[in-house]
Order: structure tokens, then C-alpha cells, then sequence
């Protein structure tokens, strides 16, 4: 089975969200057999700064939707989406 990476959109709900504890939330409720392969920042407007960190995933029935539930549970995120998905 391959794997696929997603590069997935995280908005914090509020620009005054420590990034680098939002970051750090965000590793800590992955589920299993996900790993984090980087972030990115991309400042959004008025002071919002959302991450894009690219997931790891098995390539199976589901996709990234374990992670994007995951991380929509984390605190301080507003929403969550995929940005852009390709096999590894």
C-alpha cells in the first residue's frame, strides 16, 4: 500500500493564537499511522496567519478524514481543509 501526502489548510480562531503551541497541539492529536512532513505559514489577512502542514497518510479508504477530524477538534482552530493531495 502507498502513502499520500495532503497539504491541509489549519485556520486558528483568533490572530492573537500562539502558532508555535498550535503547532505543537496539532502533532500531539494525529492519529496513528500519520506523520507530520513539515509546515508552512500563510498570512491570510489582518494579522491571521493560518498553518499548512503536510500530513503523511496510508493510501486507504479515507483518506485524510482521520486527521482533518483530528485536528478540527484541536483548540484554538477555526477550521480546517485539504489543500492539495498526491501519492508519495
Amino acid at each position: 500500500m502507498g502513502k499520500v501526502a495532503a497539504k491541509i489548510k489549519v485556520m486558528p480562531n483568533s490572530p492573537d493564537v500562539d502558532l508555535d503551541a498550535l503547532q505543537d497541539r496539532l502533532e500531539q492529536a494525529l492519529p496513528e499511522g500519520a506523520k507530520i512532513n513539515g509546515f508552512e505559514r500563510d498570512e491570510v489577512a489582518f494579522g491571521l496567519v493560518a498553518l499548512l502542514p503536510t500530513v503523511i497518510v496510508p493510501d486507504e479508504s479515507g483518506g485524510t478524514e482521520s486527521v482533518e477530524e483530528a485536528f478540527s477538534e484541536v483548540e484554538d482552530v477555526e477550521s480546517v481543509s485539504v489543500e492539495n493531495v498526491g501519492r508519495v
